[in-house]
């Protein structure tokens, strides 16, 4: 009897907890749709953005979350059919809230070999029944209307609170007036929302009389390019985003604007940051020497990256940390940010005399204790152990590192540029590979640019010395490193690039 009693007291204690852990969980908003909601990773490449993206900085995100799970290119049909839909089925909650808008796709072929993602027109339960060219897959598709009730039932069977959007308007203009969706895709969308007790917001026509109200001129290159007439800016999707909190604000019984933020403050969109750390060939410099550090911003898309060079002339990996230098820049370091390092020119320098700035060679653990010229001891470690420190502590806070090898000297022997593969170019790609950061062979990648050029040519790149470039070629060596950005697949970086 009292080991039945103990299992209840467990089940009873077990249950409460989880009450007790929905009630301090904050609710979710979900957005669902298509490129309009999300572009591409949802980060603006090629300045295009969805309106889910700036939406989250209406909100207090200290009461509600946000997450914005919508898709480029799928309709009401392929975002249940790809799979899309169920993950965030499977984590509704009852009091989160699910926002969608579909259209912009829907209009497409039933079934073709390319996309193959129409749906029927209208409301109705009429359905097709076919072999699906593309997938291969035999289906039956229904109408709009018909998968939009499908979300709101789902969600709704959840305790979750859909949203319906009509889909934004397109940058067309006829005779000074954008075309509306309310006989289509709008209207489908406001039916099936009144018909299932679902809030509905006209976005459409919301925007469609903003966009008017702003004219022709003040729209096109600035919501929307003039290459685009579907997708929108950072300032369209903006402008989406404040059209729906508006919408929200009119929809007396919707609990979701009481999450709204009373006075936001709009910051999109949110850059990220590039932070670069190295020597004298790395650094901003003055008139006669310049480094690749201050000239890579004309490479990448500075919409949505800033480019932050803390390279001081001088240093070697060593020096940058005892100064307090890396201290600096690790404490502005935030997830989701770049590290890209270069270290070598100066590590070969003296352990021991002025200006301390020698590590002692290779990859391994030693040290050497030394006394400064002010009495002040010092243990030095090796250039591998100094590339380590940098890589590890800034992967701890989530940041992308880029390990590049020195960029070269313009010394030649035999027609070749003298290389670093026996020395700090090979302690470079170790430190990157033993520490899971990304690697560029810099030094080699230029070199062998310079051996085409030949001598003569590569001496106007350089100021005076055999080391320090001039601003031009800071300009050809961040190029360089831009162009092998773009070649490391797995490294985001790449999507900020800007080869316009």
């Amino acid at each position: 009897m009292k080991k039945l009693a103990t299992i209840l007291l467990v089940i009873s204690f077990a249950f409460a907890c989880g009450n007790l852990n929905d009630k301090a969980r904050k609710p979710v908003i979900y957005t669902i749709g298509d490129s309009t909601v999300k572009n591409g990773q949802g980060d603006g490449a090629n300045g295009l953005w969805g309106w889910g993206d700036p939406l989250v900085q209406y909100f207090d995100t200290s009461r509600v979350s946000v997450e914005n799970h919508a898709l480029g290119g799928t309709s009401s049909r392929t975002y249940r059919d790809k799979g899309l839909w169920q993950p965030v089925l499977d984590k509704l909650k009852p009091g989160d809230f699910v926002l969608m808008q579909f259209g912009h796709n829907d209009a497409g072929p039933v079934n073709d070999t390319i996309r193959a993602r129409g749906t029927i027109k209208g409301v109705g339960d009429e359905t097709e029944e076919i072999d699906n060219l593309l997938t291969g897959k035999h289906e039956i598709v229904h109408s709009y209307g018909w998968y939009l009730r499908q979300y709101i039932r789902e969600a709704k069977e959840k305790g979750a609170i859909p949203v319906v959007m009509s889909p934004i308007p397109r940058n067309d203009w006829e005779n000074g007036q954008v075309p509306r969706n309310k006989n289509s895709y709008g209207g489908w969308a406001k039916t099936v929302a009144e018909e299932e007790g679902a809030f509905f917001i006209d976005l459409n026509e919301k925007m469609a009389s903003e966009m008017e109200k702003r004219g022709e001129e003040n729209v096109t290159d600035k919501l929307f390019f003039s290459r685009d007439h579907t997708h929108t800016s950072a300032k369209g999707a903006v402008l989406a985003s404040s059209l729906i909190v508006e919408g929200l604000e009119e929809l007396e019984k919707c609990p979701l604007k009481n999450y709204l933020l009373t006075d936001p403050k709009i910051n999109f969109p949110v850059k990220k940051k590039v932070f670069i750390i190295g020597d004298s060939t790395v650094a901003n410099g003055n008139d006669s020497i310049v480094g690749w550090g201050r000239e890579l911003w004309a490479f990448m898309d500075t919409s949505r990256i800033e480019v932050i060079n803390k390279a001081r002339g001088g240093r070697s990996s060593r020096t940058f940390i005892y100064e307090g230098l890396w201290d600096e820049v690790l404490g502005q370091l935030s997830a989701g940010d770049f590290l890209l390092i270069q270290f070598g020119h100066n590590d070969g320098g003296h352990i021991d005399q002025p200006k301390y700035r020698g590590s002692l060679q290779g990859m391994g653990e030693e040290t050497r204790d030394i006394l400064r010229n002010d009495s002040i001891p010092e243990t030095v470690h090796t250039y591998g152990w100094y590339m380590k420190k940098y890589i590890t502590e800034a992967k701890e806070k989530d940041v992308s590192v880029i390990v590049l090898s020195m960029i070269p000297r313009n010394i030649w022997n035999d027609g070749k540029v003298e290389r670093v593969n026996d020395s700090y170019g090979l302690w470079a790609r170790e430190s990157a590979e033993q520490n899971d950061a990304f690697f560029i062979d810099l030094n080699n990648r230029i070199a062998e640019k310079y051996e085409k050029m030949g001598p003569a040519m590569v001496s106007d790149f350089f100021s005076g010395d055999h080391t320090h470039t001039n601003a031009a070629g800071a300009k050809f060596n961040a190029n360089t490193l831009a162009e092998e950005i773009g070649k490391l697949r797995s490294c985001s970086l790449r999507r900020y690039l800007n080869w316009n």
